[in-house]
């Protein structure tokens, strides 16, 4: 209440209309109170965000057990090529960038193809996404990277460091990793683009980025604070749905036991197990509401 001619801070009506007493202490602590609570409402629903995951592809007939640690040699799955869209307060954040390039078609089968850049307009415009995160280095996550020439780019620290460099030694591990998206990433940082993050960090109110399971050098996976509750996108970090349901490790990573624990930790982060997203289960197009051809809004 604002105080008018005649009345002091401090004082509100009497119930009886005949004047105006001091407010007793407990009242202004119980308006002061649910200020603070109006407040940090307020500030909570200013931090949420939109999450959309958007198909760019599929690669047909994949082996179940190049995704999940020891399945049956036997099983082929449709996987899900996706990238995945936070929108807003003043941000249009893309996690991941997919693959393009022409050596990729030779080397998979690949159906239903969109270029990443157009399969993202179909929700806005590509030179308007501000920022990427790449949850690692792979091809099909991070070769797209060039197509988004205005954003802002997020890497691990150890990430680049080890795939720009001891990565191409004799005794190197680089297999996944495209030489011409390393350039593209050396070229980020040249300008002023690229952001190396180290560990655990939280780059925008909302939302944030931990260390993953070792699927590359130094994988990481996004939290996002949504009206649903806290996302999880944790690209390769878990393949499939079935990598959580049954505790399983992915079958591509340096250290399994790193995987379930960080697919643990997923767990404590995102506001329910259903929240928590796969890098490649076609089930994420269905288990969630179709905005257009190929997009889902996961919050």
């Amino acid at each position: 209440m604002i105080a008018t001619k005649g009345q002091k801070a401090g004082i509100c009506p009497s119930p009886t209309g005949r004047g105006w007493r001091e407010a007793p202490g407990e009242g202004r602590r119980f308006i002061q109170m649910a200020f603070l609570i109006l407040l940090l409402a307020t500030s909570a629903a200013a931090q949420q965000y939109e999450v959309y995951a958007i198909r760019y592809a599929v690669i047909p007939d994949f082996p179940v057990s190049g995704l999940i640690a020891d399945a049956d040699k036997t099983r082929k799955i449709d996987i899900a090529m996706m990238v995945w869209l936070i929108r807003g307060n003043g941000r249009n954040i893309l996690v991941d960038t997919g693959f393009y390039r022409p050596q990729f078609f030779k080397n998979w089968k690949v159906n239903d193809f969109v270029r990443p850049d157009q399969a993202v307009a179909k929700l806005l415009k590509s030179d308007v996404v501000t920022d990427v995160i790449l949850t690692h280095a792979h091809w099909d996550h991070a070769d797209g990277t060039d197509l988004f020439p205005r954003a802002q780019v997020w890497i691990q620290k150890d990430e680049y460091t080890y795939y720009t460099g001891e990565a191409w030694q004799p005794d190197g591990k680089h297999g996944g990793i495209e030489p011409e998206d390393v350039k593209e990433l050396v070229r980020a940082n040249l300008v002023g683009r690229l952001h190396l993050v180290d560990g655990d960090q939280e780059i925008a109110p909302g939302i944030r980025l931990y260390i993953g399971g070792k699927h590359t050098w130094q994988s990481q996976y996004v939290s996002v604070a949504t009206r649903s509750g806290t996302v999880v996108l944790a690209s390769d970090n878990m393949y499939l749905y079935e990598n959580l349901d049954k505790h399983v490790p992915i079958a591509q990573t340096f250290d399994r036991d790193s995987n379930l624990r960080a697919q643990d930790r997923m767990k404590t982060i995102a506001g329910k197990p259903e929240l928590i997203i796969p890098g490649h289960d076609p089930a994420v197009m269905t288990r969630f509401p179709k905005v257009v051809e190929g997009v889902v809004r996961i919050d």
